[in-house]
């Protein structure tokens, strides 16, 4: 039979041709992942050889070796469970994985980032794009940019200046939902606020601390770095006892806490619950909606972020950045969601 002669070629002639069945045809056409890639790549030389559709101008070589690449991930720590992180590389990972790429996972060790070098078995001249998590001393996200290979961060040095930073930045929501949670505990009754957490840390933490001092300034209440705990994050946790001795350095204590993550806030609450009940003689709040939250007595009032679907956009937005390399950077929020719980009686 001569398809050539015929005024359009359909997946049926394909699925003839081969002997299959016109739905395996199609769904090989399609791209769907049930099917094997030789069955699929049989399928696609085959549409190629009849010029079915959009196959009649390709080459059989450039159409299967369409983004067959390699995607990079640099994260100083590899995030584990019940780390919003690993959600979000799960989802980061079905995205590209659709579009042909591979992703390889890279550990950027403190010798890497003080003497700026990319790690052993990071080759530059076999990677596609990068993705940078938890990737925060602002000269190797430099170094990183520098490599002029299409680069997503998800969040980023707090030091970061946007109109300088060659690569794109997805963050989560961490302002505005810091502000309502503030402006929340204000309405309800709570007039002394601290904040816990190092604002220098990533740009996270540094949007959460603008969020919470700007609740205090359109409510009239005049921050008191005294009730706050903002010291550099490489003395967070330094020791067994070093929550309870910022604590008892303390004067007086806040009526409420606001924490940059759930972790902080889950570790003061242990302190904290050693001369005072939570929440009869204060309240606290963090981020990140993480398991512990949930586990915590009394429940942790939070913010969701949505992880997975983070992931899903930093892919695509890298995707797009690898096929369009020129169009201007991009610096995107995702929303996130405050979550009340016990931690924080009387505000809703």
């Amino acid at each position: 039979m001569t398809y050539m002669a015929r005024e359009k070629v359909t997946i049926q002639d394909i699925a003839d041709a081969l002997g299959i069945s016109r739905n395996t045809a199609s769904k090989a056409l399609n791209g769907t992942n049930s099917i094997p890639d030789e069955t699929r790549n049989k399928v696609i030389k085959k549409a190629i050889e009849l010029k079915y559709k959009q196959f009649a101008f390709m080459e059989t070589e450039n159409l299967l070796s369409k983004n067959s690449g390699n995607i990079a991930l640099l994260t100083e720590n590899l995030p584990n469970t019940s780390h919003f992180g690993s959600t979000l590389i799960s989802g980061l990972e079905k995205r590209i994985s659709a579009e042909g790429y591979n992703l390889s996972i890279h550990i950027i060790r403190d010798v890497d980032q003080e003497s700026l070098s990319l790690p052993n078995n990071f080759d530059i001249s076999n990677v596609d794009g990068i993705i940078c998590i938890e990737l925060f001393n602002l000269e190797y996200s430099k170094l990183i940019t520098s490599l002029d290979i299409p680069t997503i961060f998800i969040d980023c040095s707090a030091h970061v200046c946007y109109p300088e930073f060659q690569a794109d930045v997805l963050l989560m929501e961490n302002e505005h939902s810091t502000y309502q949670l503030t402006k929340k505990l204000i309405d309800g009754g709570y007039e002394t606020l601290g904040f816990i957490g190092d604002y220098n840390h990533c740009r996270s933490f540094n949007e959460r601390w603008v969020g919470f001092n700007r609740a205090l300034t359109e409510s009239g209440i005049q921050l008191d770095r005294s009730q706050c705990v903002l010291d550099d994050d490489r003395l967070f946790f330094a020791s067994p006892g070093w929550t309870d001795s910022r604590l008892s350095e303390m004067s007086e204590l806040p009526s409420a806490f606001v924490c940059a993550n759930d972790y902080i806030a889950v570790t003061f609450m242990k302190s904290l619950k050693n001369t005072l009940s939570i929440p009869k003689d204060i309240v606290i709040c963090g981020f990140d909606n993480g398991p512990e939250s949930k586990i915590v007595e009394p429940h942790l009032t939070t913010v969701h972020i949505y992880s997975n679907e983070m992931g899903v956009k930093a892919a695509e937005m890298l995707l797009s950045r690898i096929n369009d390399p020129k169009q201007p950077y991009q610096v995107s929020h995702i929303y996130t969601k405050p979550i009340i719980r016990e931690s924080t009686p009387n505000i809703d």
